[in-house]
C-alpha cells in the first residue's frame, strides 16, 4: 500500500510522549496509516507519494480548540473596529469614528474589546462620548469579556431602549442617578440590540464562515468546539450554513457544535440525529451559569470587596440549571456550563452530580467552562464526577490582575486561573481560545500556560500553575478530542486516525518559553489533505 503523503522529520510530537522523536507520519487517503521510522516509510513511497521533510521544525497533531464561537469570532475578527489598544473612553470612541468614516456603507458600527480596567478612569464609559462623534449612524461595542457592551443613542432608539424599557432576565440596562440610560448593557440585554445589528444577509454569513476556515488552517487549528454565546449572539446561530459547507466539501475544520441548553430536549434531539457527520457534529448543549467578574455577574460564595451588596446571581434559577442538566444527562447529552465565580463552579459540578446520581449515567463529558475562580473544596470533584475543566489560559492575560483581584478580593489570588491545581486533583483537563475574546493562535494560549504571563507580560501570575509544554499541547489536542468523545480517532499521531496534523516553524521544546508565542504554522493538514502551507522565503 502506498502513501499519498509523507512528513518526515526529527521532531516529531505523537501525543504519547513527552518530548518529540525522529519518525515519519505516513498518510493515505484521509487517515494515518503509519507513524515509524523515516527508514520504514520508505517501504510506503510510490510514484504519486509526496513527501515533505522537516528536519528541525515540531510536527504536532493538529489543534483542537474546546471553546470558541464561529461566527461571533469571524465577525469581530473581519468587520469590527478593535478597540484592546484605547487607553480612555475619549481615545476608544474616536478610534469607533475613525473606522466608522473608512467604512462608510456599513449600517451598524460594531467594535470589540474595550477594556475599561485598562483605563486610567477604570469607569464605565458613557453614550455621550460616542454621540459627539456619531450621531446619525448606530454604534454597539462589546467589551474585552463579551459580557457586556456600549452603545450609542441612535442604537438604543433603533432598539426602542429607554428609561421605561424592562431589562430582561439575567439582564442590566444601566442607569445614571437621574433613571437616564447610560448606553451600558449587560449580559442578555445586549441581546436586544443584537437581534438587529446582527441580522446578516445569507453572502455575509458565508464570506464570515468561509473566513474562520481560512484563519483556523493559517493556526493549525483541526478541530473546533463552536459554542453556544449567550442570548446576546444567537441571531449569528444558523447551523444550516455549516451543513450546506459540510455538503459542499468546503469544511477545512472539524465543527463540533453546541447549542443552547433550554429545556427543549426534542429540538436537541433532532439536531444530534441531523448534523453527525465526520466534520460537522453537533455534540452537546451549553448554558451559562454566571458571567463575569469584572461585571459583577461572575456567581460568588461571597460578596464582591468593590460592591458588598452583591454576589452576582445565576444566569437562570438554580432550580432550572439542575433540571435542565438532569434531562440532557438522562438524553445522553454532553453538558458544557459557563461558570466563572466559585459559587456557579460549585453549583454546576452540583447540577452534574445529582444528574448522575439520579440517571446513573457515566463517561457523558460534561465540563465546565473557564473555572477562573474555584474554591479549593472544589478542585477534587472534577475527578470524582468525570467533568472536564475547560479552560483558556490566555485568559489570565486578558485584564490586568489588580483590577480582577480588586473585585473578588486579594486572598482568592491563588485559586484564580488554576490548572496545575486541577491536574494534580485528577481532573481532565481542555485547553482553548475562547475566540474571539482571545486571539485564536493556538501559541498565545500554550506561551500562557507554561509561563503564567500576566496583562503586562512581565510578572507570572500564580506561576505554579504551569504546566508542562507536553501537557499544554496534549489539552490543546487529545484534550479537546476526549471532550467530544473522538479521542479514538483524533488528538494523537496514531495508526488509525485521522490525518490531522500541524507542522510548526521551529521546535518548541528546544527555544526559550517566551518564544512559543511567536512560532508561526508552517503546514496544516487536515482529513488528509493540505488546507494550509506557508509560502517560502
Amino acid at each position: 500500500m502506498k502513501a499519498d503523503l509523507i512528513l518526515k522529520g526529527k521532531k516529531v510530537f505523537t501525543g504519547l510522549q513527552n518530548q518529540p522523536e525522529e519518525a515519519a507520519v505516513v498518510i493515505r487517503g484521509n487517515k494515518i496509516v503509519d507513524v515509524c521510522s523515516i527508514e520504514e516509510s520508505r517501504a510506503y513511497e510510490g510514484e504519486g507519494t509526496r513527501e515533505l521533510v522537516y528536519p528541525d521544525q515540531l510536527i504536532v497533531p493538529g489543534f483542537h480548540d474546546a471553546h470558541l464561537h464561529v461566527m461571533m469570532g469571524s465577525l469581530i475578527e473581519n468587520f469590527c473596529v478593535m478597540l484592546g489598544d484605547a487607553k480612555s473612553e475619549e481615545e476608544a470612541a474616536a478610534m469607533v469614528k475613525e473606522y466608522a468614516d473608512l467604512h462608510p456603507d456599513d449600517e451598524w458600527i460594531i467594535g470589540f474589546g474595550w477594556d475599561r480596567n485598562a483605563w486610567e478612569s477604570k469607569r464605565d464609559p458613557h453614550k455621550s462620548s460616542l454621540d459627539r462623534l456619531l450621531p446619525d449612524r448606530p454604534v454597539f461595542l462589546l467589551n474585552v469579556e463579551a459580557h457586556y457592551g456600549w452603545v450609542n443613542s441612535c442604537a438604543l432608539d433603533r432598539a426602542h431602549i429607554d428609561e421605561t424599557t424592562p431589562a430582561p432576565d439575567f439582564g442590566i440596562i444601566e442607569k445614571d442617578e437621574k433613571g437616564g440610560v447610560t448606553g451600558i448593557l449587560h449580559e442578555s440585554a445586549m441581546a436586544l440590540i443584537t437581534a438587529i445589528a446582527f441580522a446578516f444577509p445569507r453572502p455575509k454569513q458565508e464570506a464570515l464562515l468561509a473566513s474562520f476556515l481560512a484563519h483556523t488552517a493559517k493556526h493549525g487549528i483541526t478541530s473546533v468546539d463552536d459554542l453556544y454565546g449567550s442570548r446576546a449572539n444567537e441571531a449569528l446561530d444558523d447551523y444550516t450554513l455549516y451543513k450546506a459547507f459540510d455538503e459542499a466539501g468546503k469544511l477545512t475544520t472539524r465543527l463540533h457544535f453546541y447549542p443552547p441548553m433550554n429545556g427543549d430536549i426534542e429540538r436537541a434531539k433532532r439536531l444530534r440525529d441531523e448534523f453527525r457527520s465526520e466534520k460537522l457534529q453537533m455534540s452537546g448543549l451549553k448554558q451559562f451559569v454566571d458571567g463575569v467578574v469584572t461585571g459583577h455577574t461572575a456567581y460568588m460564595l461571597e460578596p464582591y470587596r468593590d460592591k458588598p451588596d452583591s454576589h452576582g446571581e445565576p444566569a437562570f434559577p438554580e432550580e432550572d440549571i439542575k433540571k435542565w442538566v438532569a434531562e440532557a444527562d438522562k438524553e445522553g447529552f454532553k453538558v458544557r456550563l459557563h461558570a466563572i465565580g466559585d459559587r456557579a463552579i460549585r453549583l454546576a459540578l452540583d447540577s452534574f452530580e445529582e444528574a448522575k446520581k439520579a440517571n446513573q449515567t457515566s463517561d457523558l463529558r460534561h465540563a465546565v467552562e473557564h473555572v477562573e475562580v474555584i474554591n479549593p473544596a472544589d478542585l477534587s470533584r472534577f475527578h470524582e464526577l468525570g467533568a472536564i475543566a475547560s479552560i483558556q489560559p490566555i485568559h489570565l492575560a486578558l485584564m490586568p490582575a489588580e483590577g480582577y483581584l480588586h473585585a473578588i478580593g486579594a486572598e482568592k489570588s491563588p485559586y484564580c486561573y488554576t490548572s496545575k491545581m486541577l491536574q494534580d486533583a485528577g481532573a481532565t483537563l481542555a485547553f482553548s481560545s475562547d475566540f474571539p475574546v482571545a486571539p485564536i493562535n493556538p501559541m498565545l494560549g500554550l506561551h500562557r500556560a507554561v509561563t503564567r504571563m500576566d496583562y503586562y507580560g512581565q510578572v507570572a501570575w500564580n506561576e505554579a500553575e504551569a504546566v508542562s509544554l507536553a501537557d499544554a499541547i496534549r489539552y490543546y489536542t487529545l484534550g479537546g478530542a476526549y471532550g467530544v468523545h473522538r479521542e479514538h480517532e483524533l488528538g494523537t499521531l496514531e495508526k488509525g486516525k485521522y490525518a490531522d496534523i500541524a507542522v510548526l516553524d521551529c521546535d518548541l521544546f528546544s527555544i526559550p518559553a517566551d518564544g512559543i508565542k511567536d512560532a508561526k504554522v508552517v503546514l496544516t493538514v487536515m482529513d488528509g489533505q493540505i488546507v494550509y502551507q506557508a509560502e517560502q522565503d
